[in-house]
């Protein structure tokens, strides 16, 4: 990239005859490929001074050629001393590196792939330390069959953090719509140690969480208590009145008779 000179070069190193030196020796470097238009020098020192040529080769486009040229005094000749690519202002160029153990993500472990922890893990410590895990001090405790290194207090919250936050966490879209959580589950067996206050593993082969670690507050349909109602999915009303079937009721004839019909009879007929 191009910097800001802080003196200005010696004339000789400047002027015609040493951009068109420099131009040569790009040209030189660069083949068949064109050298473009001169865009400037810098001074390096008291006796050396680079020129900046555009680059047009394909894929450099916004770097420039960098050509560092000499004059050793009176009666020498310049003399040419670098020939590089280097990125401008607006280059397109790598971005800075980054060691291959910072750059692992989760899931990018594959079959047959090594992946050591870093000796300075912060999620590991030694087996004979406290770890803050009545179950995992118990263990370690044992003579012969104590691990190197067991999850350290930092490790621990980082992985209920993580799992807590994840698709079988109770924030999940699949248990806000679960009738029930995993803690009362029969499909639910917890973990041991300190993780196993919020964590277990589902065992329910029709789910999506079987074989992974749920919390406790997660949950799913296939609950082992949940239960359907039966009966119709469609409505009906208590009382039914059945349109096919008339009812027909006779009034009663009264003593005084001659003033009333019965029925069937209009008023004003008198019986046969």
């Amino acid at each position: 990239m191009t910097s800001t000179p802080t003196q200005q070069p010696d004339p000789v190193l400047a002027d015609t005859a040493a951009v068109e030196l420099a131009r040569a020796a790009a040209q030189e470097e660069a083949g068949a490929e064109r050298i473009g238009d001169h865009v400037g020098v810098i001074a390096e020192d008291e006796v050396s001074a680079t020129h900046l040529f555009e680059a047009e080769h394909a894929g450099y486009r916004g770097w420039n050629w960098a050509v560092t040229v000499a004059f050793a005094g009176p009666g020498t000749p310049l003399s040419v001393s670098e020939v590089v690519l280097l990125p401008g202002d607006e280059a397109l160029v790598a971005p800075d590196w980054v060691p291959w153990h910072e750059r692992v993500r989760a899931g990018d472990l594959g079959v047959g792939d090594l992946l050591p922890a870093p000796e300075d893990d912060p999620r590991l410590a030694p087996g004979y330390v406290a770890s803050d895990d009545p179950a995992v001090e118990e263990v370690a405790l044992e003579v012969g069959l104590g691990r190197v290194r067991v999850l350290s207090r930092e490790g621990v919250l980082d992985a209920a953090q993580r799992w807590h936050s994840g698709d079988f966490g109770p924030r999940s879209e699949m248990a806000r719509s679960a009738p029930a959580h995993c803690g009362t589950c029969g499909f639910y067996q917890r973990v041991a140690g300190s993780l196993g206050a919020a964590f277990g593993i589902c065992a329910n082969e029709l789910t999506p969480a079987d074989g992974h670690v749920v919390h406790v507050e997660y949950g799913c349909g296939a609950h082992s208590e949940v239960e359907v109602e039966g009966g119709s999915a469609i409505p009906v009303a208590d009382v039914v009145y059945d349109d096919a079937v008339l009812d027909v009721e006779a009034n009663e004839v009264s003593d005084a008779g001659a003033g009333t019909a019965s029925a069937g009879t209009p008023a004003g007929e008198s019986g046969q």
